[in-house]
């Protein structure tokens, strides 16, 4: 699995490193507005989250090492996909998986502390079919974005190479560009607000810090 990062590089020079570094490990209110104009995103990464966070996918043990998969998974037999690293993961007790040779998997709600790379597992997984979050906001409240269709996908070419590893997918849909992450606490939306306007891309995390 790739490695996860939460600080910038150093193209920008040393002055810039320690500020976009000071950004990028501060709280959400911190913001993007010492990124670069129209460069918020891909220079600025969002700090690992305070408490526990629930991600619901596809656990995936392959000899032993097991993966929490919130993003797309292969359809072949056993299934494919790459994902955030489990430490302290166990089979004990756990129901709704299936086998095949020395790869084991099943679907769950996983909780525990995530660090930026590795998800510490806390408590015992559920599995999603018996899974009943509360659903979300809908961020744009019912309106329509105010995304041209071609500045729409030009965004979307530009998030995998922006992103990395931390990019899950998008789609553009009635005006704007809906992207999945593994983990945002709010700096990668406001500085998609920076770089393309307010009303034009909703980030959402895959990973969901809990309340409390």
């Amino acid at each position: 699995m790739n490695p996860r990062r939460f600080i910038v590089g150093s193209a920008l020079g040393v002055a810039a490193l320690l500020s976009m570094s000071a950004c990028a490990t501060s709280s959400p209110s911190a913001g993007s507005s010492d990124a670069p104009v129209g460069h918020s995103l891909g220079s600025l990464w969002p700090a690992p989250p305070e408490g526990e966070v629930v991600g619901q996918g596809t656990v995936m043990d392959v000899d032993g090492t097991a993966e929490l998969c919130v993003g797309a998974v292969m359809e072949s037999y056993p299934p494919q996909c790459d994902g955030i690293p489990l430490k302290g993961w166990s089979w004990d007790g756990v129901d709704g998986s299936e086998a095949e040779g020395d790869v084991r998997w099943g679907t769950y709600a996983v909780q525990g502390t995530y660090d930026g790379e590795v998800l510490t597992v806390t408590q015992p997984p559920i599995m999603l079919a018996l899974y009943d979050p509360m659903m979300p906001e809908d961020p744009t409240g019912g309106k329509a974005g105010a995304g041209e269709e071609a500045e729409l996908l030009e965004i979307q070419e530009a998030l995998p190479d922006l992103l990395g590893a931390e990019y899950l997918s998008s789609y553009p849909e009635n005006g704007w560009l809906w992207v999945d992450v593994v983990w945002d606490d709010g700096t990668w939306q406001k500085a998609a607000d920076d770089d393309y306007g307010k009303g034009v891309v909703v980030v959402r995390s895959a990973l969901r810090e809990l309340a409390g």
